[in-house]
């Protein structure tokens, strides 16, 4: 299948590591001009080289904090610059922290909208221009299964990444008429840092053996394993492609099937 991403300008944020190297690894693989943002220039030229080396493409970096709104616009800016405009957007932020209810502050409250929610809206307000001067665009949303299922102890997450999908929803209707499809990409259990610490730190809680944190996490996933990110990023360059053509405003779990809710 032609996804239709040749040379196609592609920016990634939060993508030295993890889910989002991931994604632009495979938005790479099929030909499209990709940048790269996130916060630590180290990371991201190693993530850069990576890319190089697996592709041949060339690829863009920019260091970003997304909580930043000066970076955000100095970032899109710098893809545009790079690839001659912007053709596909995806939003991505590192988690925000874990914990209960009663764990959490203001200031807590404060920090999670501003990197999960704020970071979309800005990432997206700045990009909306040049997507609608190219004549169409893709929007993907990275988020969480927690969109349809709540997660145990990441409250902030719950909470902020579902505004994410309602923001994904409420712009399918404003951007159809411009050509520009917006979804949703929510991750289950993928094989990241991430879900290391998160593993980690419920071990650490119960004073039980990291293994058996994990054993029983597969117990809930049909599929019976966790998945890898390279899976992750050839269904989020679906999304993001121009073989997608009639799939706005929805939410695709990539989950093995661990999420029950219809």
């Amino acid at each position: 299948m032609d996804l239709g991403l040749m040379n196609k300008s592609v920016f990634v944020a939060a993508a030295s590591k993890g889910l989002g190297l991931a994604t632009a690894l495979e938005f790479a693989r099929e030909g499209a001009r990709v940048t790269i943002a996130s916060r630590s220039l180290e990371q991201l030229e190693a993530a850069q080289q990576a890319i190089v080396e697996a592709t041949g493409q060339r690829v863009g970096i920019v260091q970003m904090d997304v909580t930043n709104p000066e970076d955000t616009k100095r970032a899109i800016h710098a893809a545009v610059e790079h690839n001659g405009g912007l053709n596909v957007l995806v939003t991505n932020a590192g988690g925000p922290p874990g914990g209960g209810f009663a764990d959490m502050e203001d200031e807590d409250w404060n920090g999670g909208f501003e990197l999960t929610l704020m970071s979309t809206i800005r990432l997206i307000r700045e990009a909306l221009p040049y997507l609608r001067s190219a004549g169409e665009g893709r929007i993907v949303n990275v988020s969480s299964v927690s969109i349809k299922q709540p997660i145990q102890g990441l409250i902030l997450s719950n909470v902020f990444r579902a505004g994410v999908h309602a923001l994904t929803k409420s712009l399918a209707t404003e951007l159809a008429p411009d050509g520009i499809l917006i979804n949703t990409i929510a991750p289950g259990r993928i094989g990241t840092d991430r879900i290391l610490q998160l593993d980690r730190k419920r071990a650490d809680l119960h004073e039980i053996p990291l293994e058996q944190v994990q054993r029983e996490a597969m117990k809930q996933i049909p599929l019976g394993r966790t998945g890898t990110p390279q899976e992750f990023g050839k269904a989020a360059v679906f999304l993001g492609s121009f073989a997608n053509t009639y799939i706005t405003g929805q939410s695709l779990l990539v989950d093995g099937g661990m999420v029950k809710s219809l």
